[in-house]
């Protein structure tokens, strides 16, 4: 072999081996490749892990938030304090009205205050809502005055009444509290309309606004509650969620007079209920003084009418009476004559 076809062997050698080289590192990257793509379920399988759990998280605090919110929703109760003081000895009850409309605590304290009773430094007080006995209690004297405390959650009717504070005393020393709902009073005098006029209705709770207002009307015997939504052309309830309501009726005829019914809710703790009355007209009523009127003019003006011819009747009659009269007073007066004459000529 010459040397030049050496030297061309080894640059074909050369040549192959930097060709196998850039094979093997062509094929390295595509097998990094693969590898990633292989990896890259896994990865795509953690990232679905992790939002998922992000998802769980969410909902976790979400609910958790709802049960927070469903917490934050129970009312928090007001508290309101009533005392009552018993000054003396008395047949009555001491007695403090109290009006609720909301559910409300309610902390009531009785003291006893009398220079006169100081033989007892203890003293048994026994509390009673209505009849059944709430609570049984032994104040001390402090200061000369004996005091007693009752807390009350007033959350539902049931709970409304009487709450009384009894000293076991040897004369009488009892303090009531009457817990009630506001009350509704309608209008006292009675509401005057027209047939086909309309009418207004109105009913208050004082300074204490109610969760809603119904009103009612009698139907026979039975109260029905007027459906204003049912019956637009007819009624018209207004205001909502105020402390007075009005009843408008429209159209009226006769058989929407009588009684009407207003009824407050106050929300757990009951319904109060006032009334009003609503009295319809004909436009014949007006007339009706008038023709009384009229007919008693007529009456008077029928018996003088009648008087008069009576009268004018009975004075021919009278006048011939008279005349008659008159003749049989001559003809007597001459037959008297007469026999005057001849007794004369029997005398001579």
């Amino acid at each position: 072999m010459s040397f030049s076809e050496a030297r061309a062997f080894q640059l074909l050698l050369l040549l192959a081996g930097n060709c196998l080289s850039a094979a093997d590192s062509s094929a390295s990257p595509s097998t990094a490749t693969e590898t990633t793509s292989q990896q890259t379920p896994a990865s795509a399988t953690s990232r679905r892990t992790v939002s998922e759990y992000a998802t769980y998280t969410t909902v976790s605090s979400t609910s958790t938030e709802d049960a927070k919110e469903q917490k934050e929703e129970i009312p928090v109760l007001e508290v309101m304090k009533y005392n009552i003081t018993i000054k003396e000895f008395s047949t009555n009850d001491v007695l403090t009205s109290v009006t609720l409309a909301k559910p409300t605590i309610l902390e009531l304290l009785c003291t006893l205050d009398i220079d006169t009773f100081t033989e007892k430094a203890t003293i048994g007080v026994t509390w009673r809502m209505g009849n059944t006995t709430v609570k049984d209690d032994n104040v001390t004297k402090y200061q000369n005055i004996w005091s007693s405390q009752y807390t009350a959650q007033i959350k539902n009717k049931d709970q409304l009444g009487n709450y009384t504070c009894v000293f076991k005393t040897e004369q009488k020393a009892e303090g009531r509290f009457d817990v009630q709902v506001p009350k509704t009073e309608g209008k006292s005098k009675t509401i005057i309309s027209y047939v086909g006029d309309s009418a207004v209705m109105k009913c208050s709770s004082g300074k204490y606004i109610p969760f809603d207002w119904i009103w009612y009307t009698k139907n026979g015997s039975e109260k029905v509650i007027i459906n204003s939504t049912l019956r637009p052309e007819k009624y018209d309830v207004f205001p909502k969620n105020h402390n007075m309501t009005k009843l408008k009726v429209m159209g009226i005829t006769e058989k929407d007079g009588g009684l009407y019914w207003c009824e407050a809710v106050f929300v757990q703790l009951g319904e109060s209920t006032g009334n009003t009355s609503l009295k319809v007209l004909t436009y014949m009523e007006p007339l009706k003084p008038f023709l009384a009127i009229a007919a008693e003019v007529i009456i008077l003006v029928a018996a003088i009418f009648i008087y008069e011819v009576y009268t004018k009747k009975k004075e021919p009659v009278a006048e011939g009476e008279k005349e008659c009269e008159q003749t049989e007073q001559l003809k007597s007066e001459d037959s008297n004559g007469v026999e005057n004459s001849t007794t004369r000529h029997r005398k001579i």
